[in-house]
Parts: structure tokens; sequence; C-alpha cells
């Protein structure tokens, strides 16, 4: 499997609102674009090649809900950008990884995502993502 980099570090959080304007008004980050997937609501915020992922449940089924209210507002996950997801994955099957998703699905921005339990990576959330072609790229 092909790591590429770290591409975004998830934080879920009480009250987006007070997030982001504490990374606007503390960090001088800006937003680059705001979304929502399912019951969650998402904000991500470049920082060099990477990005922080901030992270509302909308509803207490959201992953980020179940999260905060197991957890408290912290730290929720880190997204590694690989190359090919699909062989990722195979790969960490083979391994005897386990994996919270056995396919892709779609995630932020468009991109191919995937998630490994927590029991094998000690204890901490990962997520795989393929991101879609630049346009022009293909």
């Amino acid at each position: 499997m092909k790591i590429k980099r770290i591409e975004h570090v998830a934080i879920a959080v009480n009250s987006m609102a007070e997030s982001m304007a504490m990374l606007e008004r503390t960090l001088g980050l800006k937003m680059e674009y705001e979304e929502r997937i399912g019951p969650t609501r998402l904000a991500m915020y470049p920082v060099g090649e990477t990005y922080i992922e901030l992270l509302q449940g909308e509803g207490p089924e959201s992953g980020a809900a179940k999260w905060i209210a197991a957890n408290g507002q912290s730290l929720f996950h880190l997204c590694f950008e690989v190359e090919d997801i699909d062989g990722a994955l195979e790969e960490l099957r083979q391994k005897g990884v386990k994996l919270l998703d056995q396919k892709p699905r779609i995630g932020h921005g468009g991109a191919r995502i995937a998630f490994v339990d927590p029991q094998s990576t000690g204890n901490i959330l990962i997520e795989l993502a393929e991101l879609p072609a630049a346009p022009g790229s293909g």
C-alpha cells in the first residue's frame, strides 16, 4: 500500500461555529469548504498539504455525536491518502487487519474512503482516502 500523506486530522466538535471561529480567529486559518454527509456536518481547513477536519454530528446516530458522548470533544481520527484504496483494503485483509468498511464508500470531497477497525490499530480510528483525480489530470 502506498500512503501518500496524512490527508486530514479529524476533530469531533460540540459546536461547529465555536470551533470554526477559534481556528479562524486564533490560528488565522481559512476554511476551504463545508459539506454535509448523512447526519454529519464537516468543515475543511487546509494547513500545508494536510487539512484539519471539523466534524459535528447533527443527530445521535452520527459517528461524531457518538464519539463526543463517549469521549467529549477531541481528536476523532487520522486520514491517510492512499494511491489505490481497493488495493490497500485487500492488502490489509491479507494481513488480518479488521476493517469497518469492507468496500470503499464516498466521503468528503467525493473521495473514496474506508475506515480501519480501531481494534487493529491500537485503538486509533484510521480512515483511508483515495481522492478524485484533479480536473485535467487524466
